[in-house]
């Protein structure tokens, strides 16, 4: 994002229990396509986290890799704070491909996507639960809105922003939208 872009109020996380954010995109189908890009590590790594493939059955465990300095290039000015890799095991709680995909979150939270075919495009619906504080709300808040917008820019052939500017412009956004 830039200082001639910006997102639409509609692509920000609405905020709900106080701990819960929730997220929509559209983007270009067919919903198989869009499921292979939540599934398969290779494809994921491009917007969100390599890692493990998903296996689609509940109760399966995978690992998702961030290196967030890859994802666009160039990436941005690297935050303070954050090391060069993350990782984070997860356990499949739900599946119904390629219609819906849940899984646990580090601390307790969890994740749950929803794809729904609307003619030739896909609904994307993300609910991230239990994050637990304002700050970690924050933090997801802003990194679901950059990481699906660069699953928008991907599916859609487009050349994405550089992903940390984006992430740390809209985790401003997000501090000043959230009640204190």
């Amino acid at each position: 994002m830039n200082a001639t872009t910006s997102p639409a109020e509609a692509d920000y996380a609405a905020v709900s229990d106080t701990d819960t954010v929730r997220l929509q995109r559209v983007l270009p189908g067919p919903i198989e396509r869009v499921w292979q890009h939540l599934t398969d590590a290779g494809l994921r790594r491009q917007w969100l986290a390599g890692g493990d493939d998903v296996q689609p059955r509940a109760g399966t465990s995978f690992e998702l890799v961030w290196r967030n300095d890859e994802l666009t290039d160039p990436p941005g000015k690297h935050p303070d704070g954050f090391g060069d890799e993350h990782r984070l095991q997860s356990r499949v709680t739900e599946c119904d491909p390629p219609r819906r995909l849940a899984f646990t979150w580090d601390g307790g939270s969890d994740v749950a996507i929803d794809l729904e075919p609307r003619g030739d495009k896909v609904l994307l619906t993300l609910v991230h639960r239990h994050l637990g504080s304002r700050n970690r709300v924050l933090m997801h808040g802003a990194g679901w809105h950059a990481h699906l917008d660069l699953l928008v820019d991907r599916i859609s052939g487009r050349r994405p922003e550089p992903f940390w500017d984006s992430w740390i412009a809209l985790k401003a956004d997000y501090d000043a939208r959230l009640p204190a």
